[in-house]
């Protein structure tokens, strides 16, 4: 589990820094430039590593449903709508709302089991754990304002 752990932090961290990459990418090419460049880069990245690794088989990429493919396609949108949003949001809140999402669709998909994944019940206290990240980043974008440590301390003195 702590290597699970581990790898996860891992992805999280690489996807910010990715995001942070492409934008600096996309302030010099354009956004459909960026999104080719950074899947391109992966995709020979990944194929020369399959290839190390001993794992291309033709056959079994044959035997995959059909609508796993859409998966690269997928990748296009999620690279070009984040090149987007951090235009206009910034990496930090863009971030925070794609992490609020993942975690939304991930909770639907364990509950509904789409795509033939184990079907995990549903349970308020994982909706809540959605919403309270969601309180969080409206705390963090200023639309919920927490009160600010020096009008707490003004507060401490007249009180005492």
């Amino acid at each position: 589990m702590i290597f699970g752990i581990i790898l996860a932090a891992s992805a999280g961290a690489a996807i910010s820094l990715q995001t942070v990459f492409n934008n600096k990418v996309n302030e010099k090419t354009g956004s459909w430039t960026t999104t080719a460049l950074a899947l391109g880069m992966g995709f020979l990245f990944a194929l020369v590593a399959t290839v190390m690794a001993g794992e291309l088989n033709v056959y079994q990429l044959a035997r995959i449903e059909p609508w796993y493919w859409l998966a690269g396609i997928t990748g296009v949108g999620v690279v070009f709508c984040l090149v987007q949003a951090i235009k206009r949001l910034g990496p930090t809140f863009t971030i925070s709302i794609v992490l609020t999402a993942q975690l939304s669709t991930a909770l639907l998909s364990d509950s509904i089991g789409w795509f033939g994944l184990e079907q995990i019940p549903f349970s308020y206290t994982k909706l809540a754990g959605i919403f309270v990240i969601l309180i969080g980043v409206l705390v963090f974008k200023g639309v919920i304002k927490l009160p600010s440590p020096s009008i707490a301390r003004e507060n401490r003195k007249h009180t005492a």
